[in-house]
């Protein structure tokens, strides 16, 4: 649904001046002022996003502010502010009212403000017959660089990761700290052409990197960097190749660039090479014995 949906929003959504950078990214950017503001949003519900009484309410708080600013990284966006809606269950959830609910939400959401010195601007609360929703959108500013995009990126680029993959499975999706101070500090430190967060799973957000660069990809799968967590299971690779919500970030850089950047390992974190942008479309696998195949497009598909 949502890739048939998000076509027909590029067709019939008209075209704003003061938005470069509308749909099609992790975040749009507003040129109407300076700096450039970038602006995303995320609607987190029960059932899909978390499962009530299961997790914790202050761990869901944090997630729904985590993921937006995991989008600001993506977009290299320096965080400033957000605005919170809550949609409550009437009756709370658990043994916890719907004040109860709204104050530890708020007490995990509160954590990363003060992590990342951003300030909640408002928003709405109300209450429902009906599972609890949260949705935040937040605001960054643009660096003298710009914002990066998805849409940079060149035959040969060679694709980074940060971090591991695969985690989300038990439990780092809500755990995670988005990757903001990475980004800004590659983004001031090289030339990056392309980049985006890994939420809905690696090769469905390499994919759509690729389309947006009018490229298909070649990833080397020894090389992707599996999370400690992950490991003994089975199918390790395919849970780092298509699990999703491991809010890493996923970048084109050229060969000379990578090679820089894997050299200097400037991050607290790991940065990976684990492929390179191709002129032949779709997504392919090599081996580490050279094999070529093409690969299965799996991820969360909302």
């Amino acid at each position: 649904m949502e890739v048939e949906f998000h076509r027909w929003l590029r067709e019939h959504v008209p075209a704003h001046p003061s938005l470069p950078l509308g749909l099609g990214d992790d975040a749009a950017v507003w040129s109407g002022v300076r700096p450039e503001i970038v602006i995303t949003t995320d609607l987190l519900s029960d059932g899909v996003d978390f499962r009530l009484p299961c997790d914790d309410l202050r761990l869901i708080g944090r997630k729904s502010l985590a993921v937006n600013l995991s989008d600001l990284a993506a977009m290299a966006a320096v965080p400033t502010g957000a605005v919170v809606s809550i949609a409550l269950p009437r009756a709370g959830v658990g043994p916890h009212s719907p004040l109860d609910t709204a104050i530890m939400l708020y007490e995990g959401l509160l954590s990363l403000t003060a992590e990342f010195g951003i300030m909640i601007a408002g928003g709405d609360t109300n209450t429902q017959d009906g599972p609890l929703v949260i949705s935040v959108t937040a605001f960054g500013l643009v660096t003298e660089r710009g914002p990066l995009t998805r849409r940079g990126g060149r035959v040969g680029d060679k694709l980074l990761v940060t971090g591991s993959l695969g985690g989300s499975i038990f439990g780092h999706h809500f755990d995670f700290t988005p990757r903001v101070r990475e980004a800004l500090l590659l983004h001031e430190r090289y030339d990056l052409h392309a980049g985006m967060d890994i939420s809905d799973g690696l090769t469905l957000d390499l994919s759509r990197l690729a389309s947006e660069c009018d490229c298909g990809a070649l990833v080397y799968t020894s090389d992707v960097p599996i999370a400690k967590a992950a490991k003994h299971l089975p199918d390790a690779l395919q849970h780092a190749l298509g699990d999703g919500e491991d809010f890493e970030l996923l970048l084109a850089v050229s060969p000379e660039v990578a090679i820089a950047i894997l050299r200097d390992q400037p991050l607290a974190c790991s940065i990976t090479c684990i492929g390179e942008l191709t002129n032949e479309n779709g997504l392919w696998q090599q081996t580490s014995d050279g094999t070529r195949t093409p690969l299965e497009i799996r991820g969360w598909l909302h």
